[in-house]
């Protein structure tokens, strides 16, 4: 099956959704909310997939918002739509799906239930056993 194919996929495309959903966030510049999704998505679903399929799709302008820091300062996020984000989500997944497979153990940057202080938690160990390098 071609990777389209299965990004398009009921399944796939829902539990994109519930994710996206779960994550909750802010809306777009679309001002379209994660609740308002569902039913948005049920009113475009055939136009949504066909621009998929053809690559026509565009994704809109993501919202430009500013978050205080510590300092003082703001720092600059991007909020894409809600549709955007579950569309991401829906592209991801298989390819997370295909690659997770080789990916190698000792990996832990960008992958499923990992994180930075995994690999922290993992260089530790490293150096408490005797290691002088970690990369």
């Amino acid at each position: 099956m071609e990777l389209m194919e299965v990004i398009l996929t009921k399944e796939n495309l829902n539990r994109a959704y519930k994710k996206v959903v779960a994550n909750k966030g802010a809306s777009g510049i679309d001002e379209i909310t994660v609740e308002e999704l569902g039913s948005y998505i049920k009113e475009n679903q055939e136009a949504i997939i066909n621009s998929l399929r053809n690559r026509t799709y565009l994704p809109k302008p993501v919202r430009r918002v500013y978050i205080p820091k510590d300092n003082g300062k703001k720092r600059p996020l991007g909020i894409p739509t809600a549709l955007d984000r579950t569309i991401q989500q829906a592209v991801a997944q298989p390819i997370s799906d295909i690659y997770e497979k080789i990916f190698s153990e000792y990996s832990y940057g960008f992958r499923p239930n990992r994180s930075c202080h995994d690999a922290i938690k993992q260089a530790l160990e490293y150096l408490n056993s005797g290691n002088e390098w970690v990369f």
